[in-house]
């Protein structure tokens, strides 16, 4: 699948975003577009303006791994941007076959769901790059109750902030960011993985159904979703405020095996134990 659109779209998007006097360049006047012009970031990064606004337009195959650094510095892009960056210059020179080889799993290891349900201290679970849940442990369940009691499957995080909007303000205090963070995860994945189809699938269906993602898509922005701080409004034990840290398999890449945790001492960690013995007592396991 041709990615010169992403490319083309990613690239313009962070250079409107980039001012002059953030790369130590004079503002000038009778500026006609946002940000910087191409010709600005061309000199910062040290190549033609020709050949950049050939790399803007969608083309880049055959950029080397020097000239996307230099890019990506002129660009001030930051980590993950970066890598998004290399990801669709890889996409670019990459062959739909071997493209499709590198596409995650979609079951794990009877090892892996032993690993989760190892983890009783907080919910756990193991997710793909679409924000389909894979595998989790029984406070996983627990704490997405509501979404677990809905028809859908496979479980898939996206759909459940975008097209059950309402449950989803009530659950993530925070619905917003949680909206966020869930789109710059799919773009991640759509630049490290252009050829996924259930990818394409999924994206075609929020875009169709959601205005708010069709906003968000739009932005181009993309994260790495390794660890931070959530808060959760749960319905039976309230409010729960968790550190999360996430891990890929070495055997399987493209997989995140992600578990929450709470502060010692902290009220969240006892709404913990609430959690785990309100999903005795329902019947809730992994």
């Amino acid at each position: 699948m041709d990615n010169r659109n992403e490319v083309r779209e990613f690239l313009t998007s962070r250079r409107s975003r980039v001012t002059p006097e953030q790369v130590q360049l004079p503002a000038g006047t009778n500026r006609r577009v946002p940000g910087l012009r191409r010709s600005e970031v061309a000199m910062l990064a040290g190549v033609s303006v020709e050949y950049f606004a050939r790399l803007e337009r969608g083309n880049l195959a055959g950029a080397s791994e020097s000239v996307l650094d230099a890019i990506a510095t002129a660009l001030l892009l930051d980590k993950a941007e970066r890598a998004h960056l290399i990801d669709l210059a890889r996409a670019a020179n990459e062959s739909p076959v071997r493209a499709a080889r590198r596409t995650a799993p979609q079951t794990i290891r009877p090892v892996m769901q032993l690993a989760l349900d190892a983890v009783t201290a907080g919910p756990a679970f193991v997710r793909n790059g679409r924000m389909d849940v894979l595998a989790e442990n029984a406070l996983f369940r627990a704490l997405y109750s509501e979404l677990y009691a809905m028809p859908e499957r496979p479980v898939n995080l996206a759909r459940f902030v975008f097209l059950h909007r309402e449950s989803a303000e009530r659950f993530y205090p925070n619905w917003s960011m949680s909206a966020d963070i869930n789109v710059a995860i799919l773009r991640t994945e759509a630049g490290r993985n252009p050829h996924d189809k259930a990818l394409h699938d999924l994206v075609g269906e929020l875009s169709t159904r959601s205005a708010e993602f069709r906003t968000r898509w739009g932005a181009h922005n993309v994260r790495h979703h390794a660890s931070g701080e959530k808060v959760f409004h749960h319905p039976i034990v309230g409010e729960l405020r968790m550190v999360y840290q996430a891990m890929e398999p070495m055997d399987q890449p493209g997989l995140n095996f992600l578990i929450y945790t709470a502060e010692a001492g902290t009220p969240t960690e006892d709404s913990l134990r609430l959690l785990a013995s309100w999903a005795a007592t329902a019947g809730i396991q992994a």
